[in-house]
Parts: structure tokens; sequence; C-alpha cells
């Protein structure tokens, strides 16, 4: 939660451009507190793994969250219950003409698919669309977030000639941006992707801007404010043991993986992984919540316009 001090105090300036959270009292007597209304449109496969992934970062906030399980409108999911998904989840088309606060659009196994290729990317292109007049901001996971940079800013997606899997050392390349508040100078970050965004393109893009890197796995975090939205192409919200299930699949199935890297210790996958991550993660998330609070109007009608 922000601190309150005079917007004049020199001690404001000075934590406001080291990132921390700061509200002026002018601003904060205008506030009043309601539940952040937060969707997340979940196209994993693991509706329930991933929604409660979520859930676990979103919630660990003083904020009060109203969550909004959505799902493509036409698209079927064969990996979990139809009376889960009829029970929990919301199709697009009945709540587009809703608001929210919020909007977390996950990521999905389709990065080999060309973007139009995708059955529902009509559906998608909707969405997207969407969220400029009735989402305050929005949050794109690994292949959401490939889309939707994609579809804003036309930067491709480019195929690895290995996937990316391990936990990669990440740098803070914006210390002051209030989304990295509390983040170390570098952080750990889940990667499990057989593409990649070039960081020559994002930076000739207009109204980019990156805020972590990998040496190793190119650009990570991105903010785009003129389209209110955030782009994260790795997997912060990742359990401990999520690489570990990619890794044991694929070697079960007998498809050509390497160990994920920087995981187990010493690379050993009979020993239990470690989670590096968990800190940061709420930190980022925590911080998405908070920006919203700050900023999101108390009425929801005003959102987006």
């Amino acid at each position: 939660m922000p601190i309150k001090l005079p917007s004049d105090l020199p001690a404001f300036r000075v934590l406001e451009e080291e990132g921390v959270m700061v509200i002026s009292r002018r601003k904060a007597a205008r506030q009043d507190i309601r539940p952040l209304k937060i969707g997340l449109l979940n196209l994993m496969p693991k509706k329930i793994q991933t929604e409660t992934q979520f859930a676990r970062l979103i919630g660990a906030t003083p904020l009060q969250i109203d969550l909004t399980l959505i799902r493509m409108s036409e698209h079927q999911t064969r990996n979990t219950s139809a009376a889960h998904m009829e029970t929990f989840y919301k199709p697009f088309q009945e709540v587009k003409d809703e608001k929210f606060d919020g909007l977390i659009i996950t990521g999905a196994p389709i990065e080999h698919l060309e973007f139009s290729d995708v059955t529902y990317w009509n559906e998608l292109i909707e969405v997207m669309n969407w969220t400029q007049t009735n989402v305050h901001s929005t949050f794109g996971v690994c292949w959401g977030g490939m889309a939707m940079i994609n579809y804003f800013h036309g930067v491709k997606k480019h195929m690895l000639d290995a996937k990316a899997f391990g936990c990669f050392r990440h740098e803070n390349l914006e210390k002051a941006s209030p989304f990295l508040r509390g983040f170390s100078d570098e952080c750990v970050i889940p990667v499990s992707r057989w593409t990649e965004m070039k960081q020559d393109e994002i930076d000739q893009a207009n109204g980019l801007k990156t805020l972590l890197g990998s040496p190793e796995t190119g650009p990570a975090l991105v903010e785009d404010k003129d389209h209110r939205a955030l782009y994260i192409f790795n997997h912060f919200e990742y359990d401990d043991g999520t690489l570990k299930q990619e890794y044991d699949r694929d070697v079960e199935a007998g498809t050509p993986i390497n160990v994920p890297c920087h995981y187990y210790p010493n690379d050993d996958p009979n020993r239990a992984p470690l989670n590096r991550w968990r800190s940061h993660a709420h930190l980022l998330y925590g911080n998405w919540l908070n920006q919203i609070y700050q900023s999101t109007p108390y009425d929801m009608a005003e959102i987006g316009n």
C-alpha cells in the first residue's frame, strides 16, 4: 500500500523517483475503496493449475480482488472437465459488455503456429480491441504477451533453434519503474518457450520500454503505456514443480528436451528443484495491482473513457 505524504515535501519527489509507493494527501482524500475487478482469460490447457497460480499471486495483497475466470467463447478445452468450465468460467461474449480494472491474458502452448492460424485468433483480436475500451490495465503473459505486442505493434515472434527452458537470471533495466518496486538488481524467472521476441524490434516500436531482460533469453517484461499494458514472455507464476512436470512429460513421451537450466541443484533432475523466483513474482503482481488501485476510476463506467 502507498505511503501518504504532502506532495511538496522534499522526500515525496526523492521517494517517487526511487520507485517507492507514495501518494499525495490530496489524491488520497479523493480515493474510495472498492474491490478491484480482475479478469483472467485462461488459454492454458490445464485450467485449474493456471487459475490457482495466478489467484495465488493476485490474492497476496491487502486489496480486495473480485476475480472473473474467462474463456474463449467457441474453443472447447480437452484437459479440464466440462463441469468445471460450466461452473466457474464465463465465455468472453458474455462479459464483453462489462468493465474490468485489470485483465490477465495467459500463455498457450501454440507458439509454433502463426497467430492467424490459431482457431480463436479472430475472437482474441476482439478481446485485445476490447481492452482499450473496457479494461484499465492488461497483463499479457508468455504467448498472450507475444500476441498483444504483435497485434498492437507488429513485433514478430521468432522460432528458437532450441527451447529456452529453465530458470534464467534477468537484469532490472528500469529501477524506478513502479512495476519493479522492491526488485533487486537481478532476479530469476522460469522460462519455457520455443520462440523469442527480439530487443531491436521492440526498440523500433513506438511507446515500448523493456523493464526486465536476460543476456541468455532476451527481453522479458515490456511496458506499453499507450495501451495500458504489460507484456511478460516468461513465467513468474509457475509453481515449484511446473518445469519439472514439463520435463518429465517430455522425457516420458520421448520428446527431445534438455534438463531445465539452473533449476535443479547441480542440474540433477533426481533432486528436488529450488524456487528462486517466488518473492519477485509476488512483488511484480502486487505492484501491478497497486498501480491499478491508484489510477483506476472509482466509477467503473469511466474505465476506458
